[in-house]
């Protein structure tokens, strides 16, 4: 029998339905019953049909409990939503082999679940931008897929990535969280905050700039977020735009900084974000992160 998987739309609209039903193709292809939720194409000027209607799907999948619950893309509506949600009834269904996969957006329920219940989920690829273009856009990546594919059916137990020097023999144990660093950020003071210790939290963003991933990464450590960590992992931040005004400051430079506020150890190079390819990474798992020479290694 094959693993059920529900594509479902939490947060932003749709644009192009044929880009979703490629996504249903693509996914049943590699093993899954892929199907598509009834409110999925539904449209409420931005959002994936009204607050009522995203609410209802996310429960209505909560309900059915398939393998895997594939967001089929972020954007915005799910802060919305959080002091709504049967957290109980989406823990049950982790309780029954539920895996909710995604990212972006998708950061606030996976946070939002954490802090209520202590059920993992699944930081990860999304239908439309991960198996939803068209060869023209560049198809599905290869190590997107696998490691989904692999991460899903339990035979993946590690990831790597290279990370920059300086940190050889670091060897370390916690449970793994993040997402999103905008939507972590919104969390923070909400009863939808994971409140973790001796964690290891990686972050990724999309659209920001440089000196507001430093913002929000100050506003962690100010917070006392980050001294509560055992390390820091840095993902992709893409898509933003340089100022004449930067005069040489860069992402590069954010980290500088903020290593010389911490002595949390910051990991650059994750594979993962906005980004191809990207890991599939068990959220709220305990992992063990060892660095040998420049090699990171993440096992659960």
């Amino acid at each position: 029998m094959l693993p059920a998987l529900t594509l479902f739309s939490p947060s932003g609209v749709v644009a192009r339905a044929p880009d979703l039903r490629r996504a249903a193709r693509r996914l049943a292809a590699l093993g899954f019953e892929a199907a598509i939720d009834e409110s999925a194409l539904a449209r409420a000027q931005r959002f994936a049909g009204s607050d009522e209607a995203r609410l209802e799907a996310l429960h209505r999948v909560a309900r059915a409990a398939p393998s895997v619950a594939m967001a089929t893309r972020g954007g915005y509506g799910l802060t919305p939503l959080l002091d709504r949600i049967d957290w109980p009834l989406l823990a049950k269904a982790v309780e029954q082999g539920t895996r909710w996969v995604g990212h972006s957006d998708f950061t606030a329920l996976q946070l939002g679940l954490l802090a209520h219940s202590g059920a993992g989920s699944w930081a990860g690829p999304m239908a439309l931008d991960d198996f939803g273009r068209t060869e023209e856009q560049g198809g599905v990546d290869d190590v997107t897929s696998g490691c989904f594919t692999e991460a899903l059916s339990g035979e993946l137990e590690a990831v790597g990535f290279r990370t920059e020097p300086g940190f050889d023999g670091l060897a370390l144990r916690g449970p793994l969280w993040g997402g999103n660093l905008s939507m972590v950020c919104s969390l923070l003071g909400t009863p939808h905050w994971p409140a973790v210790k001796g964690g290891i939290l990686f972050v990724e963003d999309v659209n920001e700039h440089p000196y507001r991933v430093e913002r929000m990464l100050l506003q962690l450590l100010q917070a006392g977020v980050l001294a509560r960590q055992k390390a820091v992992l840095v993902g992709a931040v893409s898509a933003w735009r340089p100022s004449p005004l930067d005069r040489g400051y860069t992402l590069r430079s954010v980290v500088a900084r903020l290593r010389a506020a911490t002595s949390v150890p910051i990991l650059t190079g994750l594979p993962f974000g906005h980004v191809q390819p990207k890991l599939t990474l068990p959220v709220g798992r305990r992992v063990q992160l060892l660095v040998q020479g420049r090699e990171v290694l993440i096992g659960w």
